[in-house]
C-alpha cells in the first residue's frame, strides 16, 4: 500500500541520547562479547546463510510481540507479529433451538444409521453461519490471526560484486533469547543483534560496524493490506483496522519504529534513514485495541498511547540495560531446567539434520527403532537442542497477561494463516501446554487458563442452544472472540469434549503447583463442565453404560458393515476417557475444597457407568463402541489412546492388558505422520517404557522438510530453523516434543487410580542417550528432580520437595518411587525443603 505520509520532505531528526549513548562503544563491548570462536553449542540454532523463507529465519518473542529475523547482509527482512492481531469479531454462531434436533440424530444413531445421522447433523447441528470458513476465516466473522507487517533494513553502500560479504555467521542463542548475525565486508565487521524484550515491551535491534565510515541504513515497513504508513516525530508509524467479517471496522492496531543513533536520522517517503555513526539502535513496538473476552494485560482503547509510552521508555534506556533486563527476565524461566546429552558437533543445524537423515538412511530407514538409535547416537545433542528450543518457544509466545500460544505460537507471515492459526481443542492447543508445568514453566500456563475462562459464558449459551443443558461446553475450535459452537461440518465439527479436555489442564496445573487459590478459581469451571456432561449422557442400548451423542473421534472416519463411511457416532473411546477423567478431577477438587458432597457422590457413580475401554478382536484398543474398520488405518489422530497419555487411566504397570492393546494400536498406526502426531506417539511410547521407539519418533520429527505448503502426505519433520512441520509449520510439534522428552526422563502420574503418584526415574531412556543429565524437572506433588546417568544406567538423582501446603490426595506425605529396571517401587516421604539423594544402592534423606 502506498504510504500516506505526514511529512513529505526530508527532515533531520536529532536523536535524543542519555549518558550511555554518548560514547561510541567498541563492537565487542556493545554486544557483550557475543563474538565467539565456535558456534557449536547445545543451546544455539546455527545457520550458514541468510534465510530465503520464513522457515529458515530466527524467531524471537516476548509473549506478545514477535519477530522473525532473516539474517541478510546488505538487505534483510524482519517479519513482525502482535499476538492479538486478529480479524473477525465476537459473534454468536449457535443455532437457536438446535437441541430440538438432537434426539432425532440420536434415534438414527441408535438404529445404526450413522450416515443419515451425519446428514442431519450437517443440516441442523453445525454452526449457524460459516463457522471457521473451513480454516480460511480472514474475511469472515470467525477471523484469523495475521501477520503485522514486514520490516526491511537495507545498507545501500554494501552491495558490491567485487567485495561480497565474507565470514558470515548467524545463530539463535537459546540461552539468552537473542538472534545474532555477523559478517565481514571490505575489512570491517558488521553485526545485528535482535531481541524481543518482555520487560521493555519492545523489539530491539542493535546494528553495529567497525567501519570508520559508520553505518548507512534505510528502514521501511509494509503490510499487504489495511495499512497506512506515516511519520510522526521520530517514529515511522503504521496504522490499520482489521476486517470484522461483516464489511465493517474491526480491531485497530498501531506499529511504531524508531532509530536511536548519534548519526543523522531522517524520515522521507516512508523510509527511516541513518548515517554517520558506527551503531544504531532500532526499536519497534505495536499494539491493538483488543480487550477481551480473553482477559489479560491488554492495551484496549488506550493502545496508541500505551504503545508510544512503551517506545519512549525503551528509547530512554541504554542498549546495555535493555539487554541486561531482557536476559535477566528470560533466564529466570529458561535456566530452571538443563539437559545434557553430549557435545554438539560443528556445523549448521541444518547440516546436522541432513547428516542425521543421511546416516539413518544408510543404515536402513526400514530398520525401525534400532537403525534410528544407531544413527542418532552420533548426535544425541540434537534432542537436547530440540527440547530447549521448545521451552524457548513457549516462553517467547506465552507469558502471563497475554494470549495463549496459537497453532503457530506467535509467529506468522501470512494474512490468511493456516487453519486461521486458531486454537484447536481436539489436541493442538492442549499439546502446546503439556510440558509447561513439568518443564518448569508454570507461569507460561496462565494464558491457557485465561482462554478457558473466556469460554465459560459463550460455552453456556452453546450448551443451552444445542443440548438444552446446564454448564458450559466447547467443541473443536475457538478463537480470541469466544467461539464455542460446533464446527461447520459434521465430519469433524461435532466433537463434543473439547471443553472437558481443556479442564484437564486446569487440574494438572494444580497437581504441580499446589496453589489452593488457583484451585478455588478454576473449580467452578470444572464443576460446570461436569454439570454439562452429566446432563447429556445417554444410555447405551443393551447395557447400563452411558455415552455421549452425537460426537466424533476427532477427525477420523469408520466404515460400517454395509460399506458406507461415517464420522458421527455415539460414545467414541476418547469421549468416555476424557469424561472419566473430568468427573474424577472435579470430585477430587471438590473434596480438597470441602465442597459439594452430593456432587462428589454422583460423579463417582457416573464414572462407573461410563462405557469402558474395550479391546477389539484384533487385540487393539477399540476407537468406537463397535470394532469398525478404518478407511485410513494410518490416521494422524490416535485419540482413543488419550487414556495412555496425557491421561493416566491406562498405565504400563497398573493396567497391563490395556497397555498391551495400546501398543498394538500404535504398531498398526505406524510411526511416520504429521509433526504433532509423531510428538504424541513419542509420548505414548514413553508411557509404555519403550525409550528406543520414542526416540525413533523424535528422529522422524527431525527429518529435514522442504517448505512445501500444506502437503503433509509424506509426513512431518523439521524446517531449517527447527520449526515443526505438520506441514505447514505448527508449533504443537515443537512443544509436544518437549513433553515427549520429559516423559522419557521422568514420569509422575498415578499407576492406579486410588494411590499416590509414582515418581519414575528414567522410565524410557533410549540406548542412544548413553550418558547425560537433566536438572530442574518438576514432578506432580511439588517435587523438583535432577537426574544423572552413565552407560544407560542411573548414577544419582536428587528429589527435592518444594510444596509446603496441606497434605491431600494430590500432595500426599508419601509417594512412590520407581527406579530403572526395578520391579518393585519404593516409598518416599519428604517434607518441604527436604531432598532425597537417590543412587542404585539406596536413598538418603538430607535437609
Amino acid at each position: 500500500m502506498k504510504p500516506n505520509l505526514a511529512a513529505s520532505r526530508p527532515r533531520c531528526i536529532r536523536a535524543k541520547f542519555l549518558a550511555p549513548h554518548t560514547k561510541p562503544l567498541p563492537l565487542g563491548l556493545a554486544l557483550l562479547g557475543v563474538l565467539i570462536p565456535s558456534l557449536a553449542s547445545a543451546d544455539r540454532i546455527v545457520f550458514d546463510r541468510p534465510a530465503t523463507r520464513f522457515t529458515e529465519s530466527s524467531p524471537v518473542g516476548n509473549g506478545r510481540l514477535g519477530a522473525m529475523d532473516f539474517g541478510g547482509t546488505s538487505s534483510t527482512t524482519i517479519v513482525l507479529n502482535e499476538q492479538s492481531l486478529w480479524s473477525g469479531r465476537p459473534l454468536d454462531q449457535n443455532r437457536p433451538d438446535a437441541w430440538k434436533n438432537r434426539q432425532p440424530i440420536i434415534d438414527l444413531l441408535l438404529q445404526g444409521k450413522n450416515p443419515e445421522a451425519e446428514q442431519l447433523v450437517n443440516a441442523t447441528f453445525t454452526s449457524d453461519g460459516p463457522g471457521s470458513s473451513h480454516g480460511s476465516g480472514k474475511d469472515g466473522p470467525f477471523g484469523c490471526y495475521q501477520v503485522l507487517g514486514t520490516l526491511t533494513i537495507t545498507m545501500p553502500n554494501l552491495p558490491n560484486p567485487a567485495h561480497a560479504p565474507t565470514d558470515y555467521q548467524r545463530w539463535l542463542d537459546l540461552s539468552n533469547a537473542e538472534a545474532v548475525t555477523t559478517w565481514q565486508h571490505q575489512g570491517a565487521s558488521y553485526q545485528r543483534h535482535l531481541i524481543a524484550s518482555h520487560p521493555a515491551k519492545v523489539i530491539a535491534c542493535l546494528i553495529s560496524t567497525t567501519s570508520p565510515d559508520g553505518l548507512t541504513c534505510e528502514v521501511s515497513i509494509a503490510r499487504p493490506e489495511r495499512a497506512t504508513i506515516s511519520a510522526e516525530g521520530d517514529d515511522l508509524i503504521m496504522r490499520g483496522t482489521m476486517n470484522d467479517g461483516a464489511g465493517g471496522s474491526g480491531l485497530r492496531y498501531i506499529s511504531r519504529t524508531r532509530i536511536i543513533s548519534k548519526g543523522q536520522v531522517s524520515i522521507t517517503d516512508g523510509v527511516l534513514r541513518i548515517s554517520g555513526d558506527r551503531q544504531a539502535l532500532l526499536l519497534h513496538t505495536a499494539a491493538t485495541s483488543y480487550d477481551g473476552p480473553i482477559k489479560g494485560a491488554h492495551y484496549g482503547a488506550d493502545f496508541e498511547s500505551r504503545a508510544k509510552a512503551d517506545l519512549d521508555a525503551a528509547a530512554a534506556t541504554s542498549w546495555e540495560q535493555l539487554l541486561a533486563d531482557h536476559r535477566r527476565d528470560y533466564r529466570s524461566l529458561a535456566d530452571r531446567v538443563t539437559l545434557d546429552l553430549g557435545p554438539s558437533p560443528e556445523g549448521s543445524t541444518q547440516s546436522r539434520l541432513i547428516a542425521l537423515a543421511g546416516d539413518r538412511a544408510s543404515r536402513g530407514a526400514s530398520g525401525g527403532a534400532n537403525a534410528n538409535a544407531n544413527a542418532s547416537a552420533k548426535d544425541p545433542a540434537l534432542a537436547a537442542l530440540l527440547f530447549q528450543y521448545g521451552r524457548y518457544l513457549l516462553i517467547s509466545s506465552s507469558r502471563a497477561g497475554g494470549l495463549p500460544a496459537n497453532l503457530q505460537g506467535l509467529w506468522a507471515q501470512e494474512l490468511q494463516t493456516p487453519w486461521n492459526s486458531d486454537y484447536h481443542l481436539n489436541i493442538n492447543v492442549q499439546m502446546n501446554y503439556w510440558a509447561a508445568d513439568a518443564a518448569a514453566l508454570s507461569e507460561c500456563h496462565q494464558p491457557l487458563t485465561a482462554l478457558i475462562e473466556s469460554l465459560r459464558d459463550p460455552g453456556a449459551r452453546t450448551a443451552r442452544a444445542y443440548y438444552n443443558a446446564p454448564g458450559w461446553t466447547a467443541h473443536v475450535i475457538t478463537n480470541v472472540w469466544g467461539y464455542t459452537a460446533p464446527g461447520e461440518h459434521a465430519s469433524w465439527g461435532s466433537t463434543v469434549t473439547g471443553g472437558a479436555w481443556l479442564c484437564d489442564h486446569l487440574w494438572e496445573h494444580y497437581r504441580y503447583t499446589g496453589d489452593l487459590d488457583y484451585l478455588r478459581r478454576i473449580y467452578p469451571l470444572l464443576k460446570e463442565s461436569s454439570d454439562f456432561y452429566r446432563s447429556i449422557l445417554i444410555p447405551l442400548p443393551g447395557s447400563d453404560h452411558l455415552v455421549t451423542a452425537p460426537s466424533n473421534s476427532p477427525e477420523n472416519a469408520f466404515r460400517l458393515p454395509d460399506g458406507r463411511t461415517a464420522h458421527t457416532c455415539m460414545g467414541p473411546a476418547v469421549d468416555q476417557q476424557i469424561l472419566r477423567e473430568l468427573f474424577e478431577n472435579t470430585r477430587r477438587a471438590a473434596n480438597i475444597l470441602n465442597l459439594d458432597a452430593p456432587l462428589q457422590a454422583e460423579l463417582a457413580s457416573l464414572q462407573k457407568r461410563l462405557a469402558p475401554n474395550r479391546i477389539a478382536p484384533d487385540g487393539r484398543l477399540q476407537e468406537w463402541q463397535e470394532p469398525y474398520a478404518e478407511p485410513e488405518p494410518k490416521h494422524r489422530h490416535i485419540s482413543h489412546l488419550y487414556a495412555l497419555h496425557p491421561s493416566e487411566e491406562i498405565t504400563l504397570h497398573g493396567t497391563p492388558d490395556l497397555a498391551a492393546a495400546t501398543r498394538k494400536t500404535l504398531e498398526a498406526r505406524g510411526d511416520r505422520s504429521t509433526g504433532w502426531s509423531m510428538a504424541w506417539k513419542a509420548c505414548f511410547w514413553a508411557r509404555l517404557g519403550d525409550g528406543n521407539r520414542a526416540e525413533s519418533l523424535l528422529k522422524f520429527a527431525l527429518l529435514p522438510v522442504a517448505d512445501a505448503g500444506f502437503n503433509y502426505s509424506n509426513g512431518g519433520g523439521s524446517y531449517p530453523n527447527l520449526f515443526g512441520a505438520h506441514p505447514p509449520f505448527q508449533i504443537d510439534s515443537n512443544l509436544g516434543t518437549v513433553a515427549a522428552i520429559t516423559e522419557m526422563l521422568l514420569q509422575s502420574h498415578r499407576e492406579l487410580p486410588d494411590e499416590p503418584p509414582t515418581i519414575n526415574l528414567l522410565p524410557a531412556l533410549p540406548s542412544a542417550w548413553t550418558k547425560g543429565s537433566v536438572t530442574g524437572l518438576r514432578a506432580r506433588g511439588g517435587f523438583v528432580v535432577d537426574i544423572t546417568w552413565n552407560d544407560g544406567t542411573l548414577s544419582t538423582a536428587r528429589i527435592r520437595r518444594e510444596y509446603s501446603g496441606p497434605v491431600n490426595s494430590e500432595f500426599p506425605a508419601t509417594v512412590y518411587l520407581r527406579l530403572p529396571d526395578r520391579a518393585q517401587r519404593l516409598s518416599l516421604t519428604l517434607t518441604s525443603g527436604q531432598t532425597a539423594q537417590v543412587t542404585p544402592a539406596g536413598i538418603q534423606i538430607v535437609p
